[in-house]
């Protein structure tokens, strides 16, 4: 059986659901999904931590279907801008993780992750699976993906 390790980065697949659908990513049927196809040996759900309670119920959520929650606290800046970036996190987490599994998934469409996800092809022989929004995912990152998966209406709740 296949062994699978699963990173969401929440803030850019709420986004471009959002942007693209105006809907919400369906994490359950992801799930099941890719048990059908494997051992789910890592999931884990990176996201910004602002403590109101509709995000409180979300992450509760994820962490029924079987996610480990990574949280960042918000950070407003004072020119209004908003910090509450996971990428050196998530980089991290799979680099560790690659080495152990026959299936990397990312769920991102953050062209920052297209020179990670060539790394552990190359090195690992690991697969690098890619779930994004099709009109915003960048290029760059489908290109390094072994197989890009669009998000479309029925991963959506």
């Amino acid at each position: 059986m296949k062994k699978i390790a699963l990173f969401v980065d929440v803030q850019n697949i709420y986004y471009t659901c959002r942007e693209a659908y105006q809907r919400q990513f369906n994490y359950r049927r992801l799930w099941q999904q890719l048990s059908a196809q494997g051992e789910i040996v890592s999931a884990i759900a990176y996201a910004i931590h602002r403590g109101d309670d509709g995000q409180l119920k979300f992450q509760d959520a994820l962490r029924h279907i079987g996610f480990e929650l990574k949280l960042k606290p918000f950070i407003q800046r004072s020119d209004g801008s908003a910090k509450g970036d996971w990428d050196v996190g998530i980089t991290i987490d799979v680099l560790e993780m690659a080495p152990e599994v026959d299936t990397v998934i990312l769920l991102s469409g953050d062209g920052d992750f297209a020179l990670l996800l060539d790394k552990i092809r190359q090195k690992y022989a690991v697969e690098a699976e890619v779930y994004g929004v099709p009109s915003l995912t960048a290029k760059s990152l489908m290109d390094a993906a072994t197989r890009f998966t669009p998000i479309t209406p029925d991963l959506l709740l």
